[in-house]
């Protein structure tokens, strides 16, 4: 009786975590297309041209390709290209619990970073169940070394690259930033590193940096069923069976850097969260690790707000979230332009 007791709960689970997850996406995409139909998601509105689906692999994969942001108006005062010199090239990397969104959900990262004069390259990357890791940490490096080749093509400076991203794509920023300044075993990671692309910023925003052991944020403070479920089912949904914590993979690329020095000296990084979020703690520990290796890391904390507040436009914390990021990341270019 108990056994069957056991096997009634798991299911109940299985499909609570199931209409959850279910629920939250159906939000996230129908916010993403009520906000596409504003006038304000005109990239025209802002001088800012996009050229959609672009391949970055193989060209027969719907997942493998990137939208390109460049603004045509002139450059202002501020801006990252105010200079006249070409602009850098910022690839991101998108979120979504490494299962939903695409770079068409969030055009408005695209227009926010084209605005300021640089050229975006918003990519999408293969998602889980479907594909497991390492699809999407394999397409985030491919994505990476298509743009340092790439980049002049489209009028950026391929030796400025910032890598961006939220949530999932946080952590893919910063598998992208380990691959180019660690050794990896993996070949796919041992390639962005023999090409030493130069990444002169990287901005993990609310990122989940360890994809195992997500019980780990239930320890550091209470959480509700609702998130629980959400990310354990982004962990297990994204990771192969059996993946632990002290498997040393990409997965987890901020203990990499909590427990190996750098082969190279790692960029200048960024993060945002909101106090309110439950992956609050990985900013923390990026923070901390990141200045252990030597490393810069400024980590910005915003009273009240939720995952991914920047992409909402009603929560007071979004614009200065906004500037900080763009301000930290037009900064490290133009350090990087003097060196």
């Amino acid at each position: 009786m108990s056994g069957l007791g056991t096997r009634v709960k798991a299911r109940a689970a299985l499909a609570r975590r199931k209409a959850g997850g279910a629920a939250v996406i159906t939000a996230f995409k129908t916010l993403s297309a009520l906000g596409r139909m504003t006038p304000l998601a005109n990239p025209a509105r802002y001088g800012v041209a996009v050229e959609h689906g672009v391949h970055y692999g193989d060209a027969a994969h719907p997942l493998q390709q990137l939208d390109i942001y460049r603004r045509e108006a002139p450059a202002r005062a501020g801006d990252v290209d105010d200079d006249g010199r070409p602009p850098p090239a910022l690839l991101y990397l998108h979120g979504g619990a490494f299962q939903f969104m695409s770079r068409t959900t969030h055009w408005l990262m695209g227009i926010q970073f084209a605005r300021r004069g640089f050229v975006v390259f918003n990519a999408d990357y293969r998602l889980a169940p479907r594909d497991k890791f390492p699809a999407a940490a394999e397409d985030a490096c491919a994505a990476l070394l298509w743009v340092q080749r790439n980049a002049a093509r489209f009028g950026a400076d391929p030796d400025r690259i910032v890598v961006a991203g939220e949530s999932a794509g946080g952590n893919l920023t910063l598998v992208t930033t380990v691959a180019a300044t660690y050794a990896r075993p993996e070949p796919w990671a041992r390639a962005v590193f023999d090409a030493a692309p130069r990444i002169v910023a990287a901005l993990p925003a609310c990122g989940v940096l360890q994809a195992t052991e997500p019980e780990r944020f239930a320890r550091r403070r209470p959480l509700s069923v609702f998130l629980r479920d959400r990310l354990h089912e982004c962990s297990e949904g994204y990771l192969p069976p059996g993946l632990r914590a002290d498997a040393g993979s990409l997965a987890d690329p901020l203990v990499v850097i909590e427990r190996e020095a750098p082969a190279r000296p790692l960029p200048p990084m960024m993060a945002i969260v909101g106090t309110a979020d439950p992956l609050l703690d990985d900013t923390r520990r990026l923070e901390r690790a990141a200045r252990s290796r030597g490393g810069v890391c400024e980590a910005r904390y915003y009273p009240g707000s939720v995952h991914a507040f920047h992409a909402l436009p009603w929560d007071r914390n979004a614009r200065p979230a906004w500037r900080a990021q763009l301000d930290f990341a037009i900064g490290a270019c133009r350090a990087a332009q003097s060196r």
